[in-house]
């Protein structure tokens, strides 16, 4: 590892300081022959970071983790996880590194972070090292995701390393630098409660008030609200994730973000046809992270969470369980409010309509897509013709026509507002056969691809000609679609 001359980065050492027990120092494998692939350069300049720096070889060293600025401490984040329900004590940053934090304009501080920089004291048998498609995916659906103005981590590059992968067959490495306003998780909370060091805990938890959610410092019980604020920024995001039709395939406790930002997007997809049950994780045998099951995979997680908490709710455990559970239940009518408001918009439907009658339309309308398989996103997206006069893009989506024509016009009645609709229903999300067609073609060295999908999904609601195969369901010949987790 090398020190970067001027220009450079100014980076932060804040976790590495106050959370040392959570952080251990190590540095990036170097890269044989590093080949930058794709750079966000509205984000490197959002984040006062030279584009053109970025590109020259010490901003490759940077993006890779072997050329790091003089004062940055890199480090392994320590932290446990539930693991499709089964505890891990000690998971941590495997193939990971934090580089440090990076000042922004407003005075937030955000995490600059590297995935498959090589393995780590963490890495449990791992190689440490991630290849070239799994990076991309993960670009191109965490950009998507934050057009679709979703609380999202960021990414800012993938860099070939030159290095050859093996998974199930030998793969072109690559290393991804991600940015978020942390990388705090459920699983940090776990791990320093499992030390059974309460000051641990209580600074990790201090620490997370003040990045994340200053205002629980100025509750009666401060850590109470620390748990009520990321309770309610989950509810939110699981709502928003299933409005578009997003899986994330792997809600461990060690995915869930102590932020409300979505993070580490692995064998992630959108649904296609709606199916309320769809798994595209290829080791999700049991379904236990469906599309369907996301909202209740969320509440387990963050039961998890208030239980690593209980000895900083209140001294007496009784009493401090009692809080918890109080406070843990306030996650469905919030998660509820925030769907059914995200429903409400998606339908165009004024605010003088009741929320129990846009409940009643929108569960009538989900049994009729899952019974006729229809694409979620282009539904919700034509449904804006119907809101004009014309319902007749979306009853060819349908087989049971009398049953949509009727559920159409009991919506009609309800004076819908088609211009409101088309500014939160997306003409373009990362499709899944597209993506793949994406990343097989930038594995094969042709990025181009790429490239026109990510211009088609960094402005996801404004329709733009030449770009229809963008906005269409996948082939019948895609066939059942499954991911993997690059791992």
């Amino acid at each position: 590892m090398s020190v970067a001359p001027a220009p450079t980065v100014g980076l932060g050492d804040r976790f590495a300081r106050e959370l040392a027990e959570l952080a251990l120092p190590w540095q990036a494998e170097e890269a044989p022959a590093p080949r930058l692939l794709v750079l966000n350069e509205p984000l490197a300049t959002e984040l006062g970071i030279d584009p053109g720096w970025l590109r020259g070889p010490d901003g490759i060293g940077l993006l890779t983790g072997t050329v790091v600025p003089a004062g940055a401490t890199p480090v392994a984040q320590a932290y446990s996880g539930h693991q499709f329900g089964g505890y891990s004590p000690r998971l941590g940053d495997g193939r990971a590194l934090l580089l440090g934090e990076l000042s922004g304009d407003d005075g937030g501080l955000r995490d600059l972070h590297l995935k498959g920089s090589g393995r780590t004291p963490f890495a449990r048998g791992g190689d440490g090292l991630a290849a070239v498609g799994p990076m991309l995916r993960e670009y191109v659906v965490s950009e998507a995701m934050h057009a679709l103005g979703i609380p999202t981590t960021r990414s800012l590059s993938v860099v070939a390393t030159g290095r050859q992968v093996r998974r199930e067959t030998v793969l072109p490495g690559a290393v991804l630098a991600r940015v978020a306003s942390s990388h705090l998780r459920v699983g940090s909370f776990q791990y320093a409660r499992a030390t059974g060091d309460v000051d641990l805990l209580r600074r990790l938890a201090d620490h997370a008030i003040s990045r994340h959610h200053p205002e629980a410092a100025r509750a009666e019980r401060p850590y109470l609200a620390l748990f009520e604020a990321v309770l309610s920024a989950q509810a939110s995001l699981v709502a928003r994730w299933m409005l578009v039709g997003f899986v994330h395939g792997v809600m461990n406790t060690d995915n869930m973000t102590i932020s409300g930002e979505t993070i580490d997007y692995g064998p992630c997809a959108f649904l296609d046809a709606y199916d309320p049950e769809t798994v595209y994780s290829s080791i999700d045998q049991g379904g236990r992270y469906r599309y369907s099951n996301q909202p209740l995979a969320a509440e387990w997680n963050l039961a998890r969470l208030v239980e690593a908490l209980l000895p900083l709710l209140h001294e007496d455990e009784e009493q401090a369980v009692a809080l918890a559970v109080a406070a843990l239940q306030g996650f469905r009518p919030r998660y509820e409010a925030a769907r059914t408001a995200g429903m409400r918009a998606k339908l165009g439907l004024p605010g003088t309509v009741d929320d129990g009658e846009v409940s009643a339309l929108v569960e009538d309308l989900l049994a009729l897509l899952a019974r006729d398989h229809v694409d979620l996103t282009s539904f919700f997206r034509a449904l804006g013709s119907a809101a004009r006069g014309d319902a007749e893009p979306t009853r060819l989506l349908f087989l049971d026509l009398a049953a949509i024509d009727a559920w159409t016009a009991r919506w009609q009645e309800l004076g819908p507002d088609a211009a409101a609709m088309d500014r939160v229903n997306p003409v373009y999300i990362p499709r899944n056969h597209l993506v793949e067609e994406a990343l097989d073609a930038a594995t094969a060295g042709d990025l181009g691809p790429l490239e026109r999908l990510l211009d088609a999904v960094s402005a996801p609601y404004d329709e733009r000609p030449g770009l229809e195969r963008y906005a269409g369901p996948a082939p019948k010949g895609f066939g059942a679609y499954r991911t993997f987790c690059g791992t």
